[in-house]
């Protein structure tokens, strides 16, 4: 069976509004955190749907007992949030995956090249092959950086079918790169915008989601 890359683009009202103020250059920079914190939350909210596993239990409510579907506590789950712009999503990730264990990746894009390059590794050395992984990424625009996380992770056992990536926003041509690398990934984004600039920009996007966020 051939591997297809899975793109969801959730219709949720509250993606769109907060994506809407994220966009608007007139947002001030506590606004902008808030809607990425949101967005963060709702996206994730929509790519666990169907992710988390659970188990069928009994609880015993003030009345009488009663089948409960729970998420299982034994169920291995990482959230990997990239440096530095991946922070602003974190909050709203966390608040919904309490139990996902968090580990960092800080990469740096050299405005020439548009190449990234890393510095700083929290990852573990081994990564459980059932580990269910949620990579946080504001902005999917040439896909270097993604691709960067994405062979650190693999290297280290990861499988690649287990992972949800989140974005605010995505170009196609960082979708297409990932697509022919890592066909059986699957992302959630609140929007697929037509192209870059020259710099390496998405465009109309949503300008630098790190230096909005921590108004820098």
């Amino acid at each position: 069976m051939t591997l297809q890359l899975r793109v969801y683009v959730p219709e949720h009202p509250l993606i769109q509004h907060w994506l809407g103020v994220a966009r608007d250059r007139h947002t001030p920079s506590v606004l902008f955190k808030s809607a990425m914190t949101e967005l963060g939350r709702w996206l994730t909210y929509e790519a666990s749907r169907q992710w988390l596993l659970t188990g069928e239990t009994t609880v015993e409510t003030p009345l009488a007992e009663c089948p409960a579907t729970l998420i299982m506590p034994d169920s291995p789950m990482m959230i990997v949030p990239i440096l530095r712009a991946g922070l602003s999503l974190l909050d709203g990730a966390q608040t919904l995956l309490p139990l996902a264990s968090t580990y960092h990746v800080g990469l740096v894009r050299d405005e020439e090249t548009l190449e990234a390059s890393c510095y700083l590794n929290k990852l573990p050395d081994q990564i459980s092959p059932q580990t269910r992984i949620l990579i946080l990424d504001p902005m999917l625009a040439t896909g270097g950086s993604m691709l960067t996380v994405l062979e650190e992770l693999t290297k280290r056992g990861a499988d690649t079918s287990l992972m949800r990536i989140i974005s605010v926003v995505a170009a196609h041509v960082a979708l297409q790169k990932l697509s022919q690398a890592y066909p059986s990934l699957t992302i959630y984004t609140a929007a697929i915008d037509e192209h870059l600039n020259d710099v390496g920009y998405i465009v109309p996007g949503l300008g630098d989601a790190g230096d909005r966020a921590f108004g820098t």
